[in-house]
């Protein structure tokens, strides 16, 4: 690994941001090409994984990592309640973060984005990615007896209220069923972006990477991008690209772009910031899965089973996804019900059992703007939750609620589980059930959108269906924000399928 302080002046293609995208552009176009590539990390960089030298919560998969985070939070939109966004600040971004759950989605999710005109993006078009990415973050699902004492009393449960246990979550043409989840944990290690595709080709002299390296906004002349200005570990720098691909995950693209004088021209006018390539989309479609907890005690039988399970066997705290149906529900699937406990909670009991239930098709829609065109300020957070007009989202989450209680009452469950305190007894009407999700609504870490993907008929689109952006040259977008719908996935896997298609289609392939 070069030494951060020497950063070049110039790269066939720079990547902005080392995440889980990133980290798949990088390699790919690194690995099939000889060209230069620059990968540009704002929080550090550890290395190889065998070097040793990464810390041990970003390697432990039994639990999410807290640090390196980006520290955003949704301010005072919520008035005392604070919802904190986790964003890895790190090389491999949130895969070195998150709860490794490898979910595809399902094949209406992806058809629909070639049918809103992004041909390449079908599902038959994405599954040698979607078999190429579990391939290199080394995916399984764990066996029988890996599953923890809650996570298989779930699994007992879930026929009796009419969801079938199936042998595959990634079967794309499969609906409602729940199953272990398949996960990129290897030996119970959280086996990484930059693992899977930046250690394969960290030898190559063509690859250069360097971490702790902020990229304040884009160089743009005349009518094309031809580099970035960035905060190095030696100050601000210049660097000159042929082509830059930004990749700095749904909230970090569209700052950057809108640092650089990309985007609406009152959205930038009341940041400060001039106006270089009008894009009104850059920061619209913010959306997220909206998720709510039901929360119980546990059961001092529940601790005892998994204190003893804990003793020869490794123990993480999600290992199971139920996807189900709502009332609402006219294609698929629109629930994730993904149960967690474990013994890694705060206060005088660590033990926690809960049921996080997630709307997996959200209408809410928000945005994220800038305050300015400083680069070491926090973008401004407006994810929307729950204000979809027709009130679909939070149907679709009090039925969730309603389900996940149905779960909780089956005789595999309600001798282990303990007492409900959240909502708790006294919240059972559904507009009780509606008034709570309203007060304590989250999200299930999955933010897209903010770069939309889309043809130039679609005036909220940022870049076309291969990540270059609208009206300039030598500029792409390759990450989350791209999606124009969220998939009904975690986007852990997704992310790097985007990685892969566009570093792809950027190496000629």
């Amino acid at each position: 690994m070069p030494p951060a302080s020497t950063l070049p002046v110039y790269a066939d293609t720079i990547v902005v941001g080392g995440g889980t995208s990133g980290a798949a552009v990088a390699g790919t176009i690194a690995g099939r090409t000889e060209e230069s590539v620059l990968l540009l990390e704002a929080g550090p960089d550890y290395g190889a994984f065998e070097d040793g030298n990464w810390p041990a919560d970003l390697l432990d998969a039994s639990d999410l990592a807290e640090t390196h985070a980006w520290g955003y939070d949704s301010g005072d939109r919520y008035g005392d309640r604070k919802i904190v966004f986790e964003r890895a600040r790190v090389i491999g971004g949130c895969s070195s973060h998150n709860g490794c759950a490898a979910i595809w989605g399902h094949r209406a999710d992806y058809d629909g984005w070639a049918a809103a005109g992004n041909a390449g993006w079908s599902t038959d078009d994405l599954i040698p990615f979607f078999e190429s990415a579990d391939s290199h973050l080394r995916v399984r699902t764990p066996a029988s007896g890996e599953i923890t004492p809650y996570q298989q009393a779930m699994l007992d449960a879930a026929p009796a209220v009419g969801i079938p246990l199936v042998e595959n979550l990634n079967n794309l043409d499969e609906s409602v069923g729940m199953a272990p989840s398949p996960s990129n944990i290897w030996n119970g290690i959280r086996w990484n972006a930059a693992f899977a595709y930046l250690d394969p080709v960290r030898a190559k002299p063509n690859l250069t990477i360097h971490g702790n390296v902020l990229t304040d906004r884009l160089i743009i002349e005349g009518c094309r991008i031809t580099g970035v200005h960035v905060i190095g570990p030696d100050g601000p720098a210049t660097i000159r690209a042929g082509r830059v691909v930004v990749s700095g995950g749904t909230y970090g693209s569209p700052a950057i772009l809108l640092r650089s004088g990309i985007g609406s021209a009152d959205a930038l006018a009341r940041a400060g910031i001039t106006l270089l390539h009008e894009l009104p989309g850059v920061g619209q479609n913010l959306h997220d899965h909206s998720a709510a907890y039901l929360q119980f005690t546990g059961s001092d039988l529940l601790r005892e089973r998994m204190a003893i399970f804990g003793l020869n066997n490794w123990m993480p705290e999600e290992q199971t996804i139920a996807k189900i149906r709502s009332s609402f529900c006219n294609e698929a699937f629109d629930l994730h019900i993904y149960p967690a406990g474990a013994p890694y909670g705060d206060g005088p009991d660590p033990w926690f059992f809960i049921m996080p239930i997630a709307c997996m098709t959200p209408r809410s829609r928000g945005q994220l703007s800038v305050r300015s065109a400083d680069p070491t300020a926090t973008p401004v957070f407006d994810h929307g939750y729950l204000t979809d007009p027709d009130r679909y989202d939070i149907g679709v989450l009090a039925d969730g609620i309603e389900i996940g209680r149905d779960i909780a009452n089956q005789s595999a469950l309600t001798a282990l589980l303990g007492d409900e305190f959240a909502p708790g007894p006294g919240v059972k009407r559904r507009k009780e059930i509606e008034a709570w999700l309203t007060d304590v609504v989250v999200h299930y870490y999955h933010p897209v959108g903010t770069c939309k993907m889309g043809p130039t008929t679609d005036p909220t689109a940022v870049v076309d269906a291969r990540g270059k952006i609208h009206g300039l040259e030598g500029g792409y977008v390759a990450d989350c924000s791209m999606m124009p719908v969220i998939p009904r996935a975690n986007t852990n896997v997704p992310a790097a399928v985007v990685g892969e298609r566009i570093g792809n289609w950027l190496a000629g392939s």
